[in-house]
């Protein structure tokens, strides 16, 4: 039987990535990601992959826009301003749809900002990576186990619907260490790729990975179609988790590192007799309709706890379609909320403050 390992998350997170079959890794070191870079450039030569630190996040992007056109597992890792550089490439590989891993261990921001962990990424993240119409699947994990567990959904998503996904971490998560069960190498199953450029063998037609589309109405029922498959995506791939919310009046909506302060708030809340429980929504994007529409027939109100100025707490708003009030509260520039700071506003929103 496998036995746990501590690990800090960024290497827990590369350690997750060579299990689930990626071979290729591209990207540039940026704190509070490096480790996870320096990790692949240690481990990828020993199992037969490659890495390559690019000369910038615009080179690794578009090198994994390549390899992702060849059928293989590949990923890039970087920071906030990072994805910044990335978001054409990005734009290019959801426009080729195709299947690749991008992580983003955010820092706080606007600008080079600081290193402290942050959640402030989450509107580029599920509304404005790149250019045009599409989407990334975005996963947020809340512990080092979850990043080792949603690296793998993520590589599979990707593989399913054909488009990029991302690893939505944060500084906090990247640095941490916790002890982790990593999965057997062996248990990363292969995907048939019939599109992928793999030279033909003079067997078949070529193969052609392409985002360019000259006649507006080709490109018009490409984009219909793309959507489509969103829809089955929204309908399908929704994931969260609930604590204490079958009976909870006022529900605290939380994700990543933020989620584990407002566990401990919500079980403090109870022990003073509110009640409060917590929505942790696991996928950003799609973003968690499922639940809240559930919630909102019993609960009296919710509130989006965020390391950022408010981000997440639009989209609450959107799937909560006035029938409840919406609150927020929140730390930026890499300061964390504490449970007692989330108490206080579960008191505040109770009593009409």
């Amino acid at each position: 039987m496998a036995e746990k390992v501590l690990m800090k998350g960024n290497e827990a997170l590369g350690e997750a990535a060579l299990c689930a079959g990626c071979r290729f890794f591209f990207g540039y070191p940026i704190t509070p990601q490096t480790e996870l870079a320096a990790y692949m450039a240690k481990k990828m030569p020993k199992i037969g992959g490659t890495f390559l630190q690019a000369e910038s996040e615009i080179a690794s992007i578009n090198m994994v826009l390549g390899a992702a056109a060849a059928g293989v597992r590949v990923m890039t890792s970087t920071s906030s301003p990072g994805i910044s550089l990335m978001s054409e490439g990005i734009s290019y590989i959801a426009g080729c749809d195709l299947p690749a891993l991008i992580v983003n261990v955010q820092r706080g921001g606007p600008g080079l900002g600081g290193i402290q962990p942050s959640q402030s990424d989450y509107w580029q993240a599920t509304k404005a990576t790149g250019h045009g119409d599409f989407h990334l699947i975005v996963l947020a994990p809340s512990s080092v186990q979850e990043v080792v567990d949603l690296v793998f959904l993520a590589f599979d998503l990707a593989d399913k619907y054909r488009m990029p996904s991302m690893v939505f971490s944060d500084g906090m998560l990247g640095q941490m260490m916790e002890p982790v069960l990593l999965p057997d190498m062996s248990s990363a199953k292969p995907v048939d790729k019939p599109w992928a450029v793999t030279g033909t063998q003079k067997k078949r037609k070529h193969n052609i990975v392409n985002s360019l589309y000259l006649d507006p109405k080709l490109l018009e029922q490409t984009n219909f179609e793309r959507f489509e498959r969103y829809a089955a995506i929204a309908e399908n791939e929704q994931r969260w988790e609930e604590f204490m919310t079958e009976d909870a009046e006022y529900i605290v909506v939380a994700y990543g590192a933020s989620s584990r302060i407002c566990r401990s708030a919500v079980v403090a809340a109870r022990a003073a007799g509110i009640k409060a429980g917590l929505l942790r929504p696991i996928t950003l994007w799609p973003f968690v309709t499922k639940p809240i529409d559930k919630l909102s027939s019993t609960a009296k109100a919710f509130i989006a706890v965020e390391m950022s100025m408010g981000q997440m707490v639009e989209d609450v708003k959107l799937a909560v379609n006035g029938r409840l009030p919406v609150h927020f509260f929140g730390h930026t520039g890499g300061i964390i909320p504490t449970p007692d700071e989330v108490v206080n506003k579960i008191i505040s929103v109770k009593e009409g403050r």
